[in-house]
């Protein structure tokens, strides 16, 4: 190398020269894929951490009862505004997640008679009151044919309508038992904040639930026994009627049922 000559001209000579020889493309002594992904830099291990003093563990939550979470907001609620403001505020029922609207009640809270159905259906859902959708319109035919409906005024012939769950199932399906045992509370404060003098459980459901007991709607429909100390007579419910057509005459028998106790009959 000459004395006046720089790292930098001797390697601008060697470029020169391999340009003139005809090189085009600058390679490796190993060939190189593209598609694999580079390696991760090898991190060594941390030397363990001395250790300090033990931390407690955290406090695992209480178990909460929904049931008595229900029965302590239903028992403080003083009038019925009160009561639809406490299923509102209740949060351990899923089914307020996958609802529209809380469907609580519709009719005449003075009504003689309250009729306890079993969970909304889309229509209800979507409106937020409860029997206005096939079933509901059935219901009220068939109550008007004995003199009565949910928008008259007059007690004795009025109509006051609520359901076991204020909450739609999903797909309509039926309420588990869970559902039903939280909501009870709720229904039984309803009862007796309205204080009806006759009470229609209105489907397998409803009864089940109001009664305790698993037997079959068709077996105690039109049989009358009693709910926190009144008259309860159970029905077949509207949409059972709608699937089942010749089982209209056996509802037709209990509402005449109905309304001979109404008169004062036994």
């Amino acid at each position: 190398m000459a004395p006046w000559q720089t790292d930098w001209d001797i390697a601008r000579t060697a470029l020169d020269w391999q340009l003139e020889m005809g090189v085009d493309e600058a390679i490796c002594d190993a060939p190189i894929s593209r598609y694999e992904l580079p390696h991760k830099r090898e991190t060594p291990p941390h030397p363990p951490a001395s250790p300090g003093p033990a931390t407690p563990a955290p406090a695992l939550a209480q178990d909460v009862d929904p049931v008595a979470v229900a029965r302590g907001l239903a028992e403080s609620a003083s009038d019925l505004a009160a009561l639809q403001a406490a299923l509102a505020a209740y949060d351990h029922c899923d089914l307020k997640l996958g609802a529209r609207n809380l469907v609580f009640a519709d009719g005449q809270p003075n009504a003689r008679v309250m009729i306890v159905g079993e969970a909304p259906g889309r229509e209800e859902d979507r409106q937020g009151k409860p029997f206005v959708g096939e079933a509901g319109q059935l219901l009220d035919r068939m109550f008007a044919a004995i003199g009565m409906g949910r928008d008259n005024p007059d007690p004795a012939k009025a109509l006051y309508i609520t359901n076991i769950l204020p909450w739609r199932p999903l797909q309509d399906r039926d309420p588990s038992s869970d559902e039903r045992a939280m909501m009870r509370p709720f229904v039984q404060r309803h009862i007796e904040l309205t204080d009806p003098d006759i009470l229609i459980l209105m489907g397998r459901v409803s009864a089940g639930t109001l009664l305790d007991t698993t037997e079959g709607i068709t077996r105690l429909r039109g049989q009358w026994c009693k709910v926190m100390g009144r008259p309860c007579l159970p029905m077949l419910h509207p949409a059972y009627l709608l699937r089942n057509p010749p089982m209209k005459r056996h509802a037709w028998e209990d509402l005449l049922s109905l309304q001979a106790r109404l008169r004062g009959g036994k």
